[in-house]
């Protein structure tokens, strides 16, 4: 049908609903029924058999199954079976991880589906976009994602942009009336929204005609499902890494095999030596543990009220040196009370807390009646008037729906006794111009019962000072004097100086008919009072500042809140510093970018700044070597959070278009979750080197016992299937246990990690060779008392070296908790790896001590005795170094 031909009516009756009342809950199952969910049709999914074969395309996993496969063709079929049986185990592992890895992520789809705003049985409610269905009636405003295609029948200076759609880069101006005409393309169905698209000014309402594949949307509904996987800066660094350690691996055999000809071993010998050589330089499991602990961290951060969308911000996290945020809601409880009135040059008091609708008015310790003072009554009542919050009560408790600011000016007319239904009655509201960040106001048009038409406005007082030619006072207008903007000011001020935000409220009688635009009211108004509101932090900020300032990270308020209001709130949370200062949005305006480079370090609040001037902002700490995290809810935020190197959107209050833009989202809207989340990631980063630093010093360990033993022409210590199964499984388990480590007291005190830090930075390179090095001479000092003591009985003393190769490594495991030493840390604090490591020793046991198992692992029984060798052996590289550690501070 063509919807846009129809009239407003003739559509509420083509698609048989109701624009006052909306549809019922029995038209409402049908309709689903009917129609199915309001989603677009997702990519077919890869199956679980190319899920599992997909393991095995890493790199390292190709390079050991050639290897594999030569030992298969020279005839070691039980050592070929084993290598195939381990890669299929680790295959399994990492098949069930991925699968978990995408369950999440369709629980993260859940948690951040937008809302729509229906009416439905005469009652707005919010409800899951999927759950729309065709006839459903949708109210919606500035920073909202259009749900579905629908037919527009009511809307507010509506603009939406539909370049996804349409390619125009300018929003589209909204209109009601039908519209004409042949082959008429989306771009001019003025009438219409579309699914996805944003609403970037004004509100509209409209009825749904169109919902999941059968929205314009749907039609290249094709093109929303290519998801590309980046890869964080980490794993690139890892995988080039990976590629290294083969090339030396090649390298390695390629000596081993020189080494051993020229020595008089034969070919055959020496080609399976470099094999296991091979096999030993290479961390099969590195890829796969990085994943599992990037995973594990995101899952964390969920239970922490973050929403990773993006996992290169795990790692920018913990490089953050500024955190931009906001100050209402994030910093604050976004629980707005007015605390004072200002009206007839007098100032009144109001009590109660939150949004509960009850308190009183004093002056002077006096209780006042604000229905007996016209002038307050008018303040009151007018700021319900100009006004789209609703107040709601469930289980005793009050939240505001909508907008903060509004909800505080709604609940203090509410404790003078008003009503905005009894208000409604009263006056007619014919045309509305909602607010905007540059205008910084709202105005609506009411009728009185007597025909009569004015203007209210309401916004910011200097703005509206500015726009005002009189001010009502003793119940008459007087004129705007430069007195009374000098005394209106000074009120503004000394409210502001309580961290009160004010807000102005005026009017003036209009002619009756529409107007175009609002600057044709918005001018020569009557200014009536003030009503000067406090949100109060939230009571965790504070001390989540400090620790943020312990960890070398600047905090930076950016608020819109008067200089002296932004100030208070500044030094109350411990944010402006004694050699900081407070920069104002018109100075910020007339500043150029070099300017602002120079002075940006030195600026710890953004106050009276439009959503614009963010981007400003970043782009100048990012000039000054910053990594900046940037919050924002608003459309107008999405350059600057796009633009940060970490885009926090907040999950209650921001619009779908900031949360797009982000790389990370807070459930809860608060900064400390945002210190949490910096803190998470700067564990994970940490665990990730921890385990880097366990996996390649034990490779290092294993290729020098091998090494070492070729040189000084040695039977070989190790045979290729142990050093498989200490990499696959013993290596394995504390690794991924290690992923699972409690940060160090230290953490966030200290400084931000440079974004170009390399993998072995901070002399972890020096720690993964110095330990490899004493772990390989520890494993092959072991083998030659062994083996010195039966020489006729390699696979004993090759035993002796297993046990103790496999102990060293898990006894260096509990060092790298540590950035320091083994003894800075309780070893029982992560039980995950005191059971990866009870785990290895029993596998160790096991293949030493059951027979069948011997058998392909080329173990016998190790004698009781001979225990006490291998444990004295295997404690010496990590004991070594600690005692050399603890000398060198004495």
């Amino acid at each position: 049908m063509k919807y846009h031909e129809m009239s407003p009516e003739q559509v509420e009756k083509a698609v048989q609903t109701s624009f006052k009342n909306g549809l019922t809950n029995e038209e409402i199952k049908i309709r689903r029924k009917q129609f199915g969910f309001n989603e677009l049709q997702e990519a077919e999914k890869q199956s679980a058999l190319l899920l599992f074969f997909s393991q095995f395309k890493d790199f390292m996993v190709i390079v050991l199954l050639v290897a594999t496969l030569i030992s298969g063709i020279l005839g070691e079929y039980i050592d070929a079976i084993a290598i195939i049986l381990i890669v299929f185990v680790n295959g399994i592992l990492g098949f069930f991880q991925e699968r978990k890895a995408e369950k999440s992520l369709e629980a993260l789809k859940e948690l951040s589906a937008p809302m729509a705003t229906v009416l439905r049985g005469g009652k707005w409610e919010k409800i899951p976009s999927k759950e729309i269905v065709p006839g459903d009636i949708l109210r919606f405003a500035s920073g909202d994602r259009i749900s579905a295609d629908i037919r527009l029948f009511e809307i507010s200076s509506l603009e939406i942009e539909e370049s996804a759609l349409t390619g125009e880069s300018v929003p589209a101006v909204k209109e009601i009336a039908p519209i004409h005409g042949e082959n008429i393309g989306l771009g001019d169905l003025n009438n219409m929204a579309f699914m996805g698209t944003m609403v970037t000014r004004g509100s509209g309402k409209g009825v749904v005609i169109g919902t999941g594949m059968k929205t314009a949307m749907g039609q290249i509904a094709d093109l929303l499902q290519t998801e590309q996987n980046l890869q964080t800066p980490l794993q690139r660094r890892l995988e080039q890494l990976g590629k290294i350690l083969i090339v030396v691996a090649l390298v390695l055999t390629l000596l081993v095999v020189a080494i051993g000809v020229w020595q008089g071993h034969d070919l055959y010998t020496m080609f399976l030596s470099g094999v296991s050589l091979a096999v030993a330089a290479i961390p099969e499991g590195l890829p796969a543990i990085v994943t599992i602990a990037l995973s594990l961290g995101v899952q964390r951060m969920i239970k922490k009220n973050a929403i990773v969308r993006k996992l290169p911000a795990v790692e920018t996290l913990g490089c953050a040196s500024v955190i931009c945020s906001d100050k209402t809601g994030t910093m604050t409880q976004n629980k707005m009370t007015v605390t004072h009135l200002w009206a007839n040059d007098q100032t009144w008091t109001v009590s109660g807390q939150g949004y509960e609708p009850q308190g009183h008015f004093t002056r002077n310790n006096q209780t006042m009646n604000p229905a007996q003072d016209d002038h307050f009554y008018k303040l009151l009542s007018f700021s319900m008037l100009c006004n789209h919050a609703a107040l709601i009560e469930e289980k005793g408790k009050y939240h505001v729906d909508g907008d903060p600011t509004e909800g505080a000016l709604l609940v203090s007319g509410m404790k003078a006794g008003l009503s905005r239904d009894h208000l409604l009655q009263e006056y007619r509201i014919i045309q509305e111009f909602p607010f905007d960040s540059s205008r910084k106001m709202m105005t609506v048009i009411v009728e009185d019962k007597k025909g009569h038409r004015f203007a209210i406005t309401k916004g910011a007082p200097d703005i509206l000072i500015s726009l005002s030619e009189s001010v009502y006072v003793g119940g008459k207008k007087q004129y705007m004097s430069q007195i009374w903007t000098n005394r209106l000011q000074t009120t503004v001020e000394r409210l502001a100086s309580q961290a009160l935000r004010t807000i102005a409220v005026a009017y003036k009688p209009v002619p009756n008919r529409l107007f175009n635009h609002e600057a044709e009211v918005e001018n020569e108004l009557v200014f009536i009072g003030l009503q000067g509101m406090i949100d109060p932090p939230r009571p965790e900020v504070k001390a989540a500042i400090q620790e943020c300032k312990a960890a070398g990270i600047k905090t930076v308020m950016i608020t819109g809140d008067h200089v002296i209001t932004a100030r208070a709130i500044g030094e109350q949370l411990g944010i402006l510093n004694r050699d900081d200062f407070v920069l104002e949005g018109r100075k910020l305006e007339s500043m150029s970018l070099k300017e602002l480079d120079e002075i940006v370090d030195n600026v710890s609040v953004f106050a009276r700044v439009s959503p614009e001037h963010k981007l400003k902002i970043v782009k100048a700490l990012q000039n000054k070597g910053h990594i900046v995290a940037m919050t924002g809810d608003g459309v107008n935020d999405a350059p600057a959070i796009k633009a940060a190197d970490i885009g926090i959107a907040m999950g209650i209050n921001g619009t779908d278009v900031a949360k797009e833009s982000s790389a990370l989202i807070l459930l809860d809207d608060n900064f400390a979750t945002i210190k949490a989340a910096i803190h998470e990631g700067r564990n994970i980063y940490e665990n990730i080197r921890k385990f880097i630093r366990y996996l390649l010093a034990s490779n290092v360990g294993e290729i020098l016992v091998m090494l070492f033993a070729m040189i000084l022409a040695l039977p070989l210590p190790l045979v290729p299937i142990q050093i498989l199964w200490v990499n696959l499984v013993t290596d394995g388990l504390p690794a991924m246990a290690l992923g699972l480590d409690q940060p160090e007291g230290d953490v966030m005190k200290r400084k931000p990690r440079h974004p170009k830090e390399g993998v072995f930075a901070r002399r972890l390179g020096w720690k993964v060779i110095s330990r490899g090095f004493l772990i390989g001479v520890a494993t092959l000092l072991a083998f030659l008392i062994a083996y010195k003591q039966n020489p006729d009985h390699l696979e004993y003393a090759q035993t002796v070296a297993f046990a103790t190769l496999v102990l060293a490594q898990l006894i260096h495991v509990f060092d790298c908790r540590s950035e320091h030493s083994i003894f800075a840390r309780n070893p029982f604090g992560n039980p995950y790896l005191v059971w990866a490591v009870l785990s290895s020793v029993v596998l160790m046991i096991i293949v030493i001590y059951f027979p069948p198992l011997q058998t392909v692992f080329h173990t016998v029984a190790i004698v009781p005795t001979d225990w006490l060798l291998i444990l004295a052996m295997a404690a010496i590289p990590t004991f070594l170094l600690a005692g050399s550690l603890f000398i060198r501070k004495k």
